[in-house]
């Protein structure tokens, strides 16, 4: 359960980031859609900040979820 929360709060401030002169961030919904994709491509990095996981997630672009892909496109990754 920690890990999930881990994940899912991973996702929330990589997208809050990328998105903060937009004044938006991550919804639950857009958190589920990606956290299978950072806990199966990005686990190892989870660790190392929100911006590598962010990199993960659009270095393994090409096998991340259509869900999670719509995430980073509609924050502007």
């Amino acid at each position: 359960m920690f890990f999930k929360s881990t994940v899912a709060a991973a996702i929330l401030f990589a997208l809050v980031a990328t998105a903060a002169s937009a004044q938006q961030s991550g919804t639950e919904q857009e958190q589920k859609a990606c956290a299978p994709d950072v806990k199966k491509f990005c686990a190892r990095v989870i660790d190392q900040g929100d911006l590598v996981i962010l990199s993960c997630l659009q270095q393994n672009r090409p096998n991340i979820s259509p869900a999670c892909n719509q995430v980073l496109v509609s924050h502007g990754q």
